[in-house]
């Protein structure tokens, strides 16, 4: 199921980079350290705290 998850992400970025399509890269890269950030926070004693940033 993990190695899924890369494959769709490979799939992404080889789509971008055949279509030229290099100015959504930066969103890409901003929406998946955002979900990485909602991700490890979510365990911890931050929670609260970065919740309300959004």
């Amino acid at each position: 199921m993990f190695k899924d998850k890369w494959n769709v992400f490979r799939e992404l970025l080889s789509f971008l980079w055949k279509e030229k399509a290099f100015w959504l890269i930066p969103l890409v890269v901003v929406l998946v350290g955002l979900g990485v950030l909602l991700f490890l926070a979510q365990g911890s004693a931050l929670a609260p705290f970065i919740y309300t940033l959004f």
